[in-house]
């Protein structure tokens, strides 16, 4: 039986994506929070103030002598269910998965065929799924945010110590209402449609351009490592910005206003943010982070997009034998 006349069920494709996301996430952890920290650090102070951490290595170097494993893992827990989330939304190729619905309904609209990869409708379905994506996914992703921020021995930023994920989440509903859940939303939504515009395209499309013009065999994992790096520095370049506003959207201090609603104390949206941000401390203050950014989301675009194509062919093997191909 070929390949295309027999699918992984809406489970089985759920299954493996968020499998190959929980193994990318714990890699790319401890790049994650230096990033964290190193966007935050000489927020809205011109000049940039008082160094804690010089770069990337040096942030991790830091937080592995002062805090251990531990440090390095901060909000493991909740970036493991957080990008499973994502992935189960955007990235598996099932019928339940967002990306592949949204590109093939909107080739048909058009009157393209549903196979073809067309570079405007994957990038517009790469949005829309990473959009829904993190609207699902807001409160994990605030957690996590505010999580990595905390450091018990070099305070960068607004702390704030929660016990786990589940204390976190209790103690935003508490102080904060429903609406601390959805805070930075939008900013959450922009800077994931940026990334999700063009991970998957970019994914595709150089992993067609390799197996098209014969460079590399479509089950090769030479051609899966040479996809996802370029789809890697794709994310980071267009999404560090929009990244960075939502660090500081999330980990921003609040405030509550006489009619009680509690509100962010430094900015009112992501636009907001990055205004303020670059008439501060300049174009580079949204690049903070950068390195640190794509040491976390290279690695982490490999081994997702890597370990999702080979789970699901290990799977196959597994469950059907070598008969489907």
């Amino acid at each position: 039986m070929s390949t295309d006349a027999r699918q992984l069920s809406t489970a089985e494709g759920f299954l493996c994506g968020g499998l190959a996301a929980c193994i990318a996430v714990t890699v790319s952890n401890p790049a994650e929070v230096a990033k964290t920290r190193l966007q935050l650090q000489g927020e809205l102070v011109k000049g940039g103030g008082i160094k804690v951490y010089n770069n990337a290595f040096d942030a991790m170097i830091k937080t592995w002598r002062n805090e251990g494993i531990r440090g390095m893992q901060r909000g493991l827990g909740v970036a493991v269910c957080q990008s499973s989330n994502f992935q189960l939304t955007s990235l598996t190729r099932t019928a339940a998965g967002f990306y592949e619905p949204f590109r093939r309904t909107i080739n048909r609209v058009f009157g393209w065929s549903s196979a073809d990869q067309i570079p405007i409708t994957s990038l517009v379905a790469g949005a829309a799924s990473g959009a829904v994506g993190a609207i699902i996914g807001n409160p994990l992703f605030l957690v996590k945010a505010r999580m990595q921020a905390y450091s018990p021995a070099l305070p960068i930023g607004t702390q704030r110590h929660y016990k786990n994920s589940f204390d976190a989440l209790a103690t935003i509903w508490r102080t904060e209402g429903i609406r601390g859940y959805v805070r930075g939303m939008d900013a959450a939504i922009l800077r994931t449609a940026m990334g999700s515009s063009v991970q998957l395209p970019t994914y595709n499309w150089t992993k067609n351009q390799l197996v098209g013009n014969a460079i590399l065999p479509g089950d090769s994992v030479w051609t899966f490592l040479a996809s996802s790096s370029v789809s890697g520095v794709c994310v980071c370049l267009v999404m560090q910005p929009a990244d960075t506003a939502l660090t500081r959207m999330y980990n921003q201090p609040t405030t509550k206003l006489p009619d009680g609603r509690v509100v962010g104390a430094l900015y009112k949206s992501p636009i907001d943010c990055l205004w303020r941000t670059v008439k501060t401390e300049g174009v580079l203050g949204w690049y903070k982070g950068s390195l640190a950014h794509f040491l976390r989301i290279t690695p982490h675009t490999i081994l997702t997009l890597t370990m999702n194509d080979v789970i699901r062919n290990l799977y196959k093997d597994l469950a059907w034998g070598r008969s489907y191909v």
